[in-house]
């Protein structure tokens, strides 16, 4: 175990230094993600002049900035990484590695986090500089609980789209499956609207769904709206649990069908 944070460390640092190198790309990106920042403006004029789900104007604007905050910190691309590894023969070094190569994709998207972070939190104060009556504190117990989901999301995310990224070994364009993925993602997780809007039996079903616990509920914590914790964390630990069998599976017949060069 002390090898193994020791290694982790070191990687760690590596990556961090390497993500510093590219601080401007990041604010670029970061800024790519504003989608929720738009809807924002959208659902808010909307529910000056409707009923959405009993949720008001400074509801949807608090809403809206929490899932900008949780889908930067939780954004995923390893099934890219992972897919040019494996069609260029990238891959083969790793294998002589005495680490599994998914911990170089982990640390480097933590690693990635951290660079992203100061950036982060000053969008997050110009956000609020400008829609003050939106600003709440959450307690400390709130803050915690969003702690935690927010790293379950962030594995979640992660395991869902590494599981897609195994079968880059038997066709070249594993990322068209993740692009699929992905529209089930934006409709289902509470990007585009908060799942208070849908109607209740369409949340009955997506509550069972991994999707919501990827960003409404980790958002939803940390603005404080009403929660079935229990239940929450139940089914994300259960549907990382599923997602990190399928991809030791895949990994192991993946391997065993991997041809890359020095393979």
């Amino acid at each position: 175990m002390r090898r193994f944070f020791r290694v982790a460390k070191t990687l760690a640092i590596a990556y961090y230094a390497f993500m510093l190198e590219y601080r401007a790309e990041l604010i670029l990106w970061m800024l790519a993600g504003s989608l929720p920042i738009i809807l924002m403006g959208v659902w808010t004029q909307a529910a000056e002049s409707g009923q959405f789900g009993g949720l008001t104007p400074t509801d949807f604007v608090r809403y809206f900035i929490a899932i900008f905050f949780v889908r930067q910190l939780t954004i995923v691309w390893v099934i890219w990484d992972f897919e040019e590894e494996v069609v260029q023969g990238k891959l083969s070094p790793k294998l002589l590695q005495p680490l599994d190569p998914v911990w170089h994709h982990f640390i480097g998207h933590l690693s990635e986090r951290l660079a992203r972070l100061p950036f982060l939190i000053g969008l997050i104060v110009l956000f609020f500089g400008l829609y003050p009556k939106a600003f709440v504190l959450p307690s400390l117990r709130q803050f915690l609980l969003f702690c935690l989901a927010l790293l379950l999301a962030f594995i979640l995310r992660f395991l869902i789209q590494y599981t897609l990224a195994m079968f880059a070994f038997w066709i070249e364009r594993a990322a068209a499956i993740e692009q699929v993925s992905f529209f089930l993602y934006i409709f289902l997780s509470g990007y585009i609207a908060p799942l208070e809007v849908f109607p209740e039996s369409v949340r009955q079903v997506l509550q069972w769904t991994p999707f919501p616990y990827l960003l409404h509920f980790p958002a939803t914590l940390l603005i404080g709206w009403p929660e079935d914790l229990g239940r929450s964390f139940l089914v994300t630990l259960v549907w990382i649990g599923i997602f990190f069998g399928c991809n030791r599976f895949l990994w192991r017949r993946g391997l065993q069908h991997y041809s890359g060069m020095g393979a």
